[in-house]
């Protein structure tokens, strides 16, 4: 067997070489890195890979020969390569690396992990516990040994323990303590490329996820990811088993695997497997949503493992698209053919995306979202929103260019949660800020933008918007062009995304919004700002210190009021979001021991949509929102 890793240099040139042609399971590929050594430093070069290379053993020699695939310029694509006993030669691009076996695992990875006083990190789960597929082989699997079958090493550093000050341990965190949570991770690491990822086992999060890969656009792209114990504790079988699929599941995503029905996204797009993808045996599917059969079926036909496309990125694809710090999630900038309609819809689904009809210029752009039966009743999944990955939303731009929202953050919502859309409950509703993501600002510039969405039903059906019309108008005064500089900096679009943060690295983001209320606070996008610095107020801060120890800042529900009072009275944000802002003014208001104020606040909110004229069924429901805020804020109190 002659399968693993092997490194070679000459002179300055240092190769890393992957051979993949026997063993368990091989992809029957070659492939490598090349770096160019100077002193104390090495760079890199460039990638390549042989997709279906010749195999020829002669005695105790064997030569692989085949045409490369190259990331840089190589003078010659012929790769040929010659191993006997574990030593050999190597040509690629036309030079030539003396090389030798250097392991068996084609990468190696360092995971830090890190868990909150309260949790329980998971160790290993027996797959002959539960009933398995007929012929896989029972053993105990943690999330180390699965990636060591799918021939990457993970190294597992000292776990850490972070301790709470100041509060108990079951502790809901948000996108903006995660965020800051990484920020002070990874401040210590160099800016630069790196096979070492962080894994955080928080109690839960706010929106009740299983876990979530983080994902911003700065240096740090796909370095980190959490699970939250509360979500998925449990030491049943089924529970372990669960906890094994969560924490592979995410630290793929941070290999640069996208979920099996996205794959088409990709950059370049991939193939998806069958059903749309929700028929891949992989721990990138979701468990409910598999097909056939949902999570019964997943489970008694998953064999523990990635899928045969998977296995060939984490062994084989290019440096910069499979190591932490690289490439972006899914590739590049994501610039994709716009959706386009089915040709023909049985769904009985309908999707429609809208927007005010114009936005001023550095104006957060918000669009509201849409799902409802378009005849007989149907049940679907309630997942609406394009924070979750089964709504995408592209945007084509001025010049043409359509991009994907991507969002900060890739919230994995792996849990059925289904919606019947009858008479009685005609559609559902959702508000997205798109306005800024992982790829930075979306709409930068005046003109006229076409968004669609796509949402991809529990059946699998792809629902696909017509196109909504985003104008985003010219800038008129010099306070207009001083605003828009103020909204448009890049800690700015990070902070409207988590809506309020304290972390100090978005301190800058922070500073403008505060100078735009200041020097501006009559403007009419200063609404915005006051918004962000009134949420954030109006909740406690949880911030991990870079010594890892838990700080919370308690609630300032005095200034949250002061904001967000302001946020109420007007009226150019969208229902949604005011239903949201008035909702938090209420608790602000509780926390500061008024609940007679906090009711009231509920009633002025009743008041204010009956104004708006807004239709029956969606009043009885804010109605009822009303009454089951005012029961949990005086349980609260």
């Amino acid at each position: 067997m002659i399968s693993g890793l092997y490194q070679g240099q000459d002179g300055d040139a240092r190769l890393e070489l992957r051979i993949d042609v026997d063993g368990t399971r091989p992809t029957g590929r070659l492939s490598g890195d090349v770096f160019s050594v100077s002193g104390a430093t090495t760079a890199y070069v460039g990638s390549f890979v042989v997709n279906s290379p010749a195999v020829r053993a002669e005695g105790d020699e064997a030569r692989i020969d085949g045409r490369g695939a190259f990331t840089f310029d190589a003078p010659v694509k012929d790769v040929s390569v010659t191993i006997s006993h574990g030593t050999g030669t190597a040509v690629v691009g036309g030079h030539s690396y003396p090389v030798a076996y250097a392991s068996p695992y084609f990468r190696s990875v360092l995971l830090e992990q890190d868990s909150v006083t309260g949790t329980e990190p998971f160790i290993a789960y027996n797959t002959g516990a539960l009933p398995c597929p007929p012929g896989t082989v029972a053993r105990d699997l943690g999330v180390a040994e699965a990636y060591a079958e799918a021939g990457i090493r993970l190294t597992v550093a000292q776990p850490g323990v972070i301790p709470v000050d100041g509060s108990g341990a079951d502790l809901a965190w948000d996108d903006a303590e995660l965020h800051h949570a990484m920020t002070q991770q990874f401040g210590g690491f160099s800016d630069a490329v790196a096979w070492r990822v962080w894994l955080l086992v928080a109690s839960r999060h706010v929106g009740g996820y299983r876990g979530i890969m983080f994902d911003y656009n700065d240096a740090h792209q796909r370095q980190g990811a959490a699970v939250f114990y509360d979500a998925i504790k449990g030491g049943t079988p089924q529970a372990q088993r669960a906890q094994l699929r969560t924490y592979v599941h995410e630290l793929g995503h941070a290999f640069n695997l996208l979920h099996s029905w996205q794959k088409n996204l990709a950059t370049p797009p991939q193939p998806l497997g069958p059903d749309g993808g929700f028929g891949d045996l992989s721990w990138m599917n979701y468990v409910q949503n598999y097909r056939p059969g949902g999570e019964i079926g997943y489970w008694s036909a998953f064999p523990f493992q990635f899928t045969d496309p998977e296995l060939v990125h984490l062994r084989h694809g290019f440096y910069r698209d499979v190591a932490m710090g690289a490439n972006a999630f899914g590739t590049g900038a994501a610039e994709i053919t716009p959706f386009e309609q089915p040709v023909e819809d049985r769904s009985g689904l309908r999707l429609e995306v809208r927007a005010k009809e114009w936005f001023g210029f550095g104006e957060p752009v918000v669009v509201e979202l849409k799902l409802s039966a378009t005849g007989e009743p149907r049940t679907t999944h309630s997942h609406l929103h394009p924070d979750t990955e089964f709504t995408q939303i592209c945007i084509t731009r001025p010049d043409g260019r359509t991009l994907l929202y991507q969002p900060m953050m890739r919230h994995c919502v792996d849990s059925s949660n289904e919606v019947r859309l009858d008479a009685g409950n005609p559609a559902m509703y959702r508000s997205a800020y798109i306005g800024h993501g992982r790829d930075g600002h979306y709409f930068q510039q005046p003109g006229e933008y076409h968004v669609r969405g796509q949402y991809i039903a529990a059946d699998g059906s792809r629902i696909v918007s017509p196109s909504c019309l985003v104008r985003v108008r010219y800038p008129v005064s010099a306070d207009d062009h001083q605003v828009a500089e103020l909204m448009l900096g890049e800690e700015q679009g990070k902070l409207f995304s988590l809506l309020g943060s304290d972390s100090p690295s978005l301190r800058a983001g922070n500073e403008a919004l505060d100078e735009l209320i200041d020097r501006h606070g009559g403007h009419r996008l200063a609404v915005y700002a006051r918004m962000v610095k009134g949420l954030n107020a109006e909740r406690g801060f949880k911030a991990l210190t870079p010594g890892k120890r838990l700080r919370i800042r308690p609630p300032d529900p005095k200034q949250g009021i002061e904001q967000l009072t302001e946020v109420a009275r007007d009226a150019t944000i969208d229902n949604i979001t005011l239903n949201m802002v008035m909702r938090r003014l209420a608790r602000a208001e509780a926390r500061q021991g008024d609940l007679g104020r906090a009711n009231a606040v509920m009633d002025e909110m009743v008041t204010v949509f009956e104004a708006k004229g807004v239709n029956p069924i969606v009043m009885a429901q804010i109605r009822r929102q009303a009454e089951l805020t005012k029961t949990a804020l005086s349980a609260e109190a």
